[in-house]
């Protein structure tokens, strides 16, 4: 499916029936990521899977930046009329959470996982990769993170979702940093999950779905 939203076309795949589900993938991915976990989680919410602009099946613009990424989720909540929006992102859709639910009264549960506020919060050898693959590909999705996101604490401190942050042990996103985005949210909570790297628990697998299910039910028996 098709939303023409914020001057720009995103592709959609809606399944399932319930409280509305936006799932947000990484960089260089799409939608399909989150198959698996789907599956598992239709017959409880209505899920929504987004291609991000320049991503998948949705408008290669000219120009890639979080905000505008994010200011697509939002025009996407408001054109379908979705509310009391849980949103999962991981990794980049992590960043456009953040930087959504911010600005977004709709979001009223958010899950991150492995996600970064500025362009150095990554383990110390992972710039310098991005950074030969711009050379080589001058693709504009490596440029967004050799340069983005800029999210500073009082951003963070705006978020009233019921927040869940998650990151894996072995986490392309240094601890101390998925700890400060926990500790800065009001009231959010933190999963370091053992074992797990950055995308394992989450890329083609059940895991995230048990996740997001979980802390769902707990905001609203709480």
């Amino acid at each position: 499916m098709i939303a023409e939203v914020n001057g720009v076309k995103l592709f959609y795949e809606k399944s399932g029936e319930g409280r509305p589900l936006v799932m947000v993938h990484g960089n260089g991915e799409d939608h399909t990521i989150f198959d698996e976990a789907v599956r598992a989680l239709r017959d409880e919410y209505c899920c929504y899977c987004l291609d991000s602009r320049c991503h998948g099946q949705s408008e290669d613009t000219r120009e890639l930046h979080y905000r505008d990424m994010a200011t697509d989720v939002i025009a996407f909540l408001k054109a379908l009329d979705l509310r009391d929006v849980i949103f999962y992102g991981f990794s980049d859709g992590g960043i456009i959470g953040l930087m959504a639910a911010a600005r977004c009264e709709r979001i009223t549960t958010l899950i991150v996982s492995g996600a970064n506020t500025n362009p150095k919060a990554v383990k110390w050898w992972l710039r310098p990769l991005i950074a030969a693959g711009k050379l080589i590909t001058k693709d504009k999705k490596l440029s967004l993170m050799l340069n983005e996101p800029n999210i500073a604490d009082e951003e963070l401190k705006s978020i009233r979702a019921a927040t869940l942050v998650l990151a894996g042990s072995g986490d392309l996103i240094p601890e101390r940093e998925t700890r400060h985005i926990a500790d800065t949210i009001p009231g959010a909570e933190l999963q370091i999950l053992k074992g797990e790297n950055h995308g394992s628990y989450i890329v083609h697998s059940t895991k995230i779905a048990g996740l997001i299910r979980d802390f769902a039910r707990g905001t609203r028996e709480g």
